[in-house]
């Protein structure tokens, strides 16, 4: 892993941009991508952090419009009580003014993992520009963070990855566990009777 960060690194600004979109594209086993633009930066202080935060969101972003492209694929797989779940926040969220904006860009805003926030989008059929304006500005701000604390708080990438392996699976676990409860929640009821209820799958229903 620490030979793919060095090729990336010879590309400079190109090479982060390119690595975070490959990154992003892929739901599941993916290292942090704040942690990958920390150990770029552990590992080259030449780089600037905020031009390193701006590619590495512009990176990021374009890999989670082809990862919530990709996800509106599974829709299909989904009973048709789910869908009308989820259609209602979808329409909740176009009510309101920046409702897409100010969910994506306060989740980005954190160093939380968003393959599931984009698989969520996709399963939503959520087509907005302010997904990838919120997602970008949020990006910049905690990469910013990320990177100019990184030689106090952070090894370099290639050794926590190794060290860290197992602590990405259970994050990517807990990331499915979360976006099937999301997609469990009947929506409808929430918003219109303020009352926590669940779609049941068809599995349950045999």
């Amino acid at each position: 892993m620490a030979d793919v960060l060095a090729v990336f690194a010879g590309l400079s600004y190109l090479g982060v941009i390119l690595l975070l979109f490959l990154v992003n594209m892929a739901p599941v086993l993916m290292p942090p991508t704040w942690l990958i633009l920390a150990s770029f930066y552990v590992l080259d202080d030449s780089l600037n952090p905020l031009s390193l935060a701006l590619a590495g969101a512009t990176g990021a972003t374009a890999g989670r419009f082809l990862l919530l492209y990709c996800s509106v694929y599974f829709r299909r797989f989904m009973n048709q009580e789910r869908k009308s779940s989820l259609e209602k926040i979808t329409n909740y969220l176009k009510s309101k003014k920046f409702g897409f904006f100010l969910v994506t860009f306060l989740f980005a805003a954190t160093p939380l993992p968003s393959n599931m926030l984009f698989i969520g989008y996709g399963l939503m059929k959520a087509k907005t520009l302010q997904i990838y304006i919120g997602f970008w500005l949020g990006r910049i701000l905690s990469y910013y963070v990320m990177i100019s604390i990184s030689k106090i708080v952070l090894t370099p990438f290639a050794q926590l990855f190794e060290d860290r392996l197992l602590g990405i699976i259970v994050a990517d676990v807990l990331s499915i566990a979360v976006l099937a409860f999301f997609a469990s929640i009947n929506w409808n009821v929430l918003i219109t009777e303020k009352k926590l209820r669940f779609v049941k799958p068809k599995l349950w229903r045999l």
